[in-house]
Formats: structure tokens, C-alpha cells, sequence
């Protein structure tokens, strides 16, 4: 699902790589934490999957597709095989919960049936049923953050990436939070998520890969990661 060979991305040619000849593969349906201080390479790693950024060196295969032989023009279909989750939401705050996550469908030409028909099932697994009126002021930062998730998995992607969903949030929404991406999981999506939270990765028992100064230090299953 995810193939890195021998990946290095560096800002600058004098600059010292931010990611250094990294080589990565996580299986379809896997669950993956990935750890790591700041500044150790995990947004620019994030940032290569989505192809924001392009290596500077190395192989990135994601879902089948080679991003050697990636067309700008065919950047946008790419992404909609990738769901992402950032620690601030972005919701429309004038938007409903139900026109949230809508607008994810209304941007690649949904039609109002089907979008009636989709949303309230996306809903449905992010625990939101019955909140579809409400505006994202009137929710607390878990819902919110479920309604983000619920934009980024409505067009069915094959994988999630979650970058630090849990990051502002209380103990109880985070863990809300993580219920429902490992309910994604189950369903078949690919789950990378990016975490600080000693206690969430304990408690997962994922595997763990873990990102120092650029380079993979290691990558455990189950493993116990000591911030």
C-alpha cells in the first residue's frame, strides 16, 4: 500500500536532509503510529505521501501508483485515494456538520442524491448521527475533530492519514478519537497516524516506527515508546 526505497528530502543542498535515505512499507489494512520528536522528519514524510513535497532522492510507490511517473494534472485523483487529519480541524465555520462533510463530495461533482444518501452514513461511523445541524461552534473539540475525520474518509479512501488528531484535545475526546479511526481500520483503510501521546501509543499495541534526525530508528510491532 505504502513502498519508500531509499528516500531523502533535503530543502537546501547544503542543508542537512530532513528525511535521509528512509525506506518504509506499511501493508494494506496495517495500522501505523509513527513517532518521533519535532523536527525529526515525520511532517516532511507526511508531506511526500501526499506529494506536497517531492523526494530528493529514492522511490515513493503509494497505492499502486509510482510517483516517478506522476503527472501534476493527476495530483488531485491521488489525493482522493488519501484521506488526511490535521490537529486544528479545518472545518467551514459557517457550515453545518452535514454541509462539512458534504462539500468534500460537492468538490469532485457528487450529486445532491447520492450526497444525501453518503453523508449520514459517514456520520453514522464517527458516532455523529443526529448532529447534522449543528455548526462546529456548538461542538466540542472530539466532535469536531469526528466531523474532520468523517470530511477526510467520505470519498472512501484506501488509506487515512492522521497527523497529531489527538493533539489539542482532553484525554476522554482523544481517545474517542482514536476509536474511531481504529473503527476505520477494521473497515479496511490503511490508518498512518502521528502522535505525541505516550499513552495512546502504549495502549494501542500498534506497530511503531519511529523517526530520529531523518532516519527510521526503529520500527517494532507492540512496541512501548518512551517519549
Amino acid at each position: 500500500m505504502i513502498l519508500l526505497d531509499r528516500v531523502t528530502k533535503a530543502y537546501g543542498r547544503s542543508a542537512t536532509p530532513a528525511l535521509d535515505r528512509i525506506s518504509l512499507h506499511v501493508e494494506p489494512k496495517e495500522f501505523v503510529i509513527v513517532v518521533g520528536q519535532s523536527g525529526a522528519g515525520k511532517s516532511t514524510l507526511l508531506k511526500l505521501l501526499t506529494r506536497e513535497e517531492r523526494p530528493s532522492a529514492g522511490k515513493i510507490i503509494v497505492g499502486g501508483i509510482d510517483y516517478d511517473k506522476l503527472k501534476d494534472k493527476d495530483i488531485p485523483l491521488l489525493r482522493r485515494k488519501i484521506g488526511v487529519v490535521f490537529q486544528d480541524f479545518k472545518l467551514l465555520p459557517n457550515r453545518t456538520v452535514f454541509e462539512n462533510v458534504a462539500f468534500a463530495l460537492e468538490v469532485v461533482g457528487m450529486g445532491n442524491r447520492e450526497i444525501r444518501h453518503t453523508v449520514p452514513k459517514v456520520l453514522d461511523i464517527v458516532n455523529l448521527r443526529g448532529k447534522e445541524k449543528r455548526m462546529p461552534l456548538e461542538l466540542s473539540g472530539g466532535e469536531r475533530q469526528r466531523v474532520a475525520i468523517a470530511r477526510a474518509i467520505v470519498r472512501q479512501p484506501k488509506i487515512l492519514i492522521a497527523d497529531e488528531p489527538t493533539g489539542n484535545l482532553d484525554p476522554k475526546h482523544a481517545w474517542d478519537v482514536i476509536s474511531v479511526l481504529e473503527k476505520i481500520n477494521r473497515y479496511g483503510t490503511t490508518v498512518l497516524l502521528t502522535t505525541h501521546n505516550q499513552d495512546i501509543v502504549n495502549k494501542l499495541k500498534r506497530r511503531v516506527v519511529t523517526i530520529e534526525h531523518g532516519q527510521i530508528a526503529s520500527d517494532r510491532a507492540r512496541a512501548a515508546y518512551k517519549v
